[in-house]
């Protein structure tokens, strides 16, 4: 087996747009807003619920900046669509409805972050919201939604949740795009004690990621909150979200930006692994045989089939999305 010289792959640019990192900013500041510009989040979150004051003042002067910002930004200077997410006031909030009324008049608004869904019933009065905001306007796309897990109701319904879809047509009533854990939240309804060994929350988390796969949906992480100066402990966050199949995670400083993105897409050796069982399955195919050994490091094969081909596929898809080097095997 030769390995060639390590190329890359499409720059970063295929149909799979890559959501590994998710930076709030806060709506109440006209600075973070100008300041989001520069990012290289892969989806920034524009806040109206908790970073921005609870009074009715403070909500609705955050809705018209952010409204004013989306407006008289150059296109060219906003992110691209695609990277753009607003996080709404909760549905039983007297500013839900005003927020996505005037959220939805953006055409560069694709995503929207709701929190505390506890039920499908949630959803669908989301759903209702956004097929009467967008009366009488043609759009080719759906609006993403994510719905955050933030409760021990929303937990134990996860399954309902994340296979909810609209009554109406995806275009018309939004579709459900991922599920997000807000773990502060759900410490605080469920008195869970969070610690920095995290084993409090693995089962959760676990659901989190499950559910969403189930349903072909994206699973983020929760926040590093405690502090965001410790980038060695984020580090170690992220691979273990990694490792529990989430796709990415929530970031509330711009310096988790970069960690967060380097750590939720495949290592070298991943890739080199990868490479390697999709060449040695494509000759096995072509030989109509169904499993083959790959040669391990300290010696001896590994029997490789197709739920670790399935595997490979997985992390070069990644990979090829992130525009990581790929090794061509003859």
């Amino acid at each position: 087996m030769c390995i060639r010289t390590l190329s890359t792959i499409g720059n970063g640019k295929t149909d799979q747009a890559l959501r590994r990192s998710y930076l709030y900013v806060p709506t109440s500041s006209d600075r973070m807003l100008d300041k989001s510009l520069s990012t290289p989040s892969d989806v920034i979150i524009y806040d109206l619920e908790d970073s921005v004051p609870p009074s009715a003042y403070d909500k609705e002067s955050a809705r018209q900046r952010l409204s004013t910002f989306l407006s008289r930004t150059p296109e060219h200077k906003l992110p691209h669509p695609q990277r753009i997410a607003v996080r709404l006031n909760d549905i039983t909030t007297p500013f839900f409805e005003n927020d996505i009324s005037e959220v939805l008049k953006s055409p560069f608004v694709r995503t929207l972050v709701l929190p505390k869904i506890h039920s499908v019933r949630d959803l669908h009065h989301v759903s209702r919201a956004i097929r009467t905001s967008r009366a009488g306007i043609s759009t080719p796309f759906p609006i993403r939604l994510v719905a955050s897990i933030e409760s021990a109701r929303s937990a134990w319904n996860l399954g309902e949740i994340a296979s909810w879809t609209s009554e109406y047509d995806p275009d018309v009533g939004g579709k459900l795009g991922a599920l997000l854990f807000a773990a502060e939240d759900y410490c605080a309804d469920t008195s869970v004690l969070r610690s920095s060994s995290r084993l409090e929350l693995l089962y959760v988390r676990s659901q989190i990621t499950i559910a969403a796969k189930a349903f072909g949906l994206d699973a983020i992480d929760m926040v590093r909150s405690v502090t965001t100066t410790d980038l060695d402990y984020l580090k170690d966050e992220c691979e273990d979200g990694r490792r529990l199949g989430f796709n990415g995670k929530q970031a509330i400083h711009p310096t988790q930006v970069d960690i967060i993105q380097s750590t939720f897409v495949p290592s070298e050796k991943e890739i080199l692994r990868a490479a390697k069982i999709l060449h040695q399955m494509e000759v096995a195919h072509s030989s109509q045989k169904g499993a083959v050994g790959l040669e391990m490091e300290g010696g001896g094969k590994e029997m490789i089939d197709a739920p670790m081909l399935k595997q490979a596929e997985n992390i070069m898809r990644v990979a090829k999305a992130a525009g990581l080097q790929i090794p061509v095997i003859d």
